[in-house]
């Protein structure tokens, strides 16, 4: 079912732009083609995704140039997440909040999860709570909870592609972790990068999410241009996932408008906009 792709004000939450063969010094993936902002545009529009959150790939490290200049360019329908380092200082992270970022990415993928360098004085969480930023978390399959653990207790949280638990069940530890530390702080999944699950049934894990912190707790993303899964970059296809996840449209409408729109934009009157 189809019916509200073509309502506008949808939000996806997470897609890239890059340009080919530019990565930082020493980088795990280096992209071969180009990624540019207009293309996922041309396939976004028609489906009325009229806006959108750019994530400053891994590879670029924080190296926001590209980044800075895609949202200074469409500051109204644009938002972005940054990459940054431990020692980032408060003048930095405003001069990001400034030009339309809202987060900062921790991307632990093929990493040992270990956080010791964002601990101790010297870590960035009191600025990203000053300007009412959250985290953007990506680990490995089932390395979640331990990541947590070394994050503080009240720090809001995107969880990446699904939170990627083992097992798509009430009682696998990471969704337990993730449904109790609801309890105290904002925590958002996005619903993207089914094909990042390892075979996971993907539309069991968006019911169990919806049912385990609910629908107001879920956004979209495409991960276009799916990087390292370039064939599974059809946003039109990965759009109309959603539908088979979550039929109901209320549900719907709550995880492409109203949350992104709250999340990222911070502003009630696009909460209260109709879309339906």
């Amino acid at each position: 079912m189809l019916s509200d792709l073509s309502k506008p004000g949808a939000v996806d939450v997470h897609f890239h732009v890059f340009d080919a063969h530019i990565a930082q010094p020493g980088a795990r993936y280096v992209p071969g083609y180009d990624a540019p902002l207009a293309t996922w545009q041309a396939a976004a529009a028609p489906l009325g995704i009229t806006r959108g959150v750019l994530v400053q790939p891994s590879f670029l490290g924080s190296d926001h140039r590209r980044l800075r200049t895609e949202l200074a360019a469409h500051p109204d329908t644009l938002r972005g997440v940054a990459v940054v380092a431990p020692t980032v200082s408060a003048a930095e992270l405003a001069a990001l909040h400034t030009a339309g970022v809202r987060a900062i990415r921790l991307n632990l993928v093929g990493t040992d999860h270990n956080l010791a360098a964002w601990q101790g004085p010297h870590a960035p969480w009191p600025h990203l709570a000053a300007l009412g930023w959250h985290v953007e978390l990506h680990t490995d399959r089932g390395a979640l909870p331990a990541a947590l653990a070394q994050l503080p207790a009240d720090l809001p949280l995107v969880i990446d592609h699904m939170g990627k638990p083992d097992a798509a069940h009430p009682h696998d530890p990471t969704v337990r972790a993730l449904a109790q530390r609801a309890q105290h702080t904002p925590v958002h999944v996005t619903l993207s990068g089914a094909y990042r699950l390892g075979g996971l049934d993907a539309g069991a894990l968006a019911r169990l999410w919806r049912d385990e912190l609910g629908p107001g707790a879920l956004l979209w993303g495409s991960d276009w241009p799916c990087t390292n899964h370039e064939a599974e970059a059809d946003i039109p296809r990965l759009r109309a996932t959603l539908d088979t996840w979550l039929p109901d449209p209320a549900e719907r409408h709550a995880v492409l408008v109203d949350n992104p729109g709250r999340v990222y934009w911070g502003d009630p009157a696009f909460e209260a906009l109709s879309f339906l």
